[in-house]
């Protein structure tokens, strides 16, 4: 599929399933706006995938995205250099073998996977829609859990890093839903998209890698694709003409797939909805 005329924005591009998509964006002629948290790192990623590509339409944009400042002031470039945004993917994630709290009071892993997210795709709304027909693309992971609406940020249980990451993408998942019933009839979609188990540098600069995978391994004994495997999965959600009216669901292997139990209940999303908002004092933007 020809997209020379679309602009995308991923975050977490410089490695993993970020990069791939980036790649795959890329060849097919599209704009690709990278999003990396260090310069260097960010920079050797555009560089071979322009190598790799042909395309000069890569740009790196610089975010950390445990910081809600940086984030607001991501989505401010953003808006600077792409009024009309074609596809959004809010493919960055990690995981931190210990509590720790970001600047603005959060669990790290809740601020990255799950508000930063939140926060930006609700400040690019407007980007998204100018673009319409547009895509977001959420990557979630699946297991069937629940979050502990009660206490999202870990202040009164003990902080246990599998068990933060998967709260943390569910808690993606259930405003996937909720932004879907908010955005219906806009001309945008947005989904989730499982994109298979594969090796990445998930948790690498944040301490977890080796204690992550070997924690993956264990519990769930999948065995690891490469990226670019994975990017088929987001690739299809972008581009399929076949999702071009389907919105709030949840995508494995190029279908539709069950929801965990908890992510069912509207109720459930509309409270997610509500205290992310109050954690991102998205009031204050």
């Amino acid at each position: 599929m020809d997209l020379a005329d679309k602009t995308a924005l991923v975050t977490g591009a410089n490695s993993g399933l970020g990069k791939a998509v980036a790649r795959a964006l890329a060849a097919r002629g599209a704009r690709v706006l990278m999003v990396a948290r260090d310069r260097e790192r960010g920079e050797a990623a555009r560089a071979e995938l322009e190598a790799a590509t042909g395309n000069s339409g890569l740009e790196l944009l610089l975010a950390d995205l445990k910081s809600q400042a940086q984030v607001r002031a991501l989505a401010a470039e953003v808006k600077e250099r792409a009024p009309a945004l074609d596809f959004l993917v809010n493919n960055a994630g990690t995981a931190f073998p210990k509590r720790c709290l970001t600047e603005d009071g959060i669990e790290c892993t809740l601020a990255v996977n799950h508000l930063a997210p939140f926060i930006l795709t609700n400040l690019l709304f407007d980007q998204l829609k100018a673009a319409a027909p547009s895509r977001i693309v959420n990557v979630g992971t699946r297991i069937n859990e629940s979050m502990e609406l009660g206490d999202l940020n870990w202040e009164g249980r003990s902080f246990r890093m599998m068990r933060a990451y998967v709260e943390s993408k569910l808690g993606m998942l259930h405003v996937t839903r909720e932004f879907a019933k908010r955005i219906k009839g806009s001309g945008v979609t947005i989904n989730c998209v499982f994109p298979g188990v594969f090796k990445s540098n998930l948790g690498g600069t944040d301490g977890a890698q080796g204690l992550f995978w070997k924690s993956v391994s264990l519990l769930l004994g999948w065995a690891l694709a490469q990226p670019e495997q994975a990017a088929e999965r987001v690739m299809y959600l972008l581009e399929s003409p076949e999702v071009a009216e389907i919105s709030g669901e949840y995508f494995g292997d190029c279908q539709v797939i069950a929801m965990p139990a908890q992510v069912r209940d509207p109720a459930a999303n509309a409270r997610v909805w509500e205290i992310s908002e109050r954690l991102a004092n998205l009031d204050e933007v």
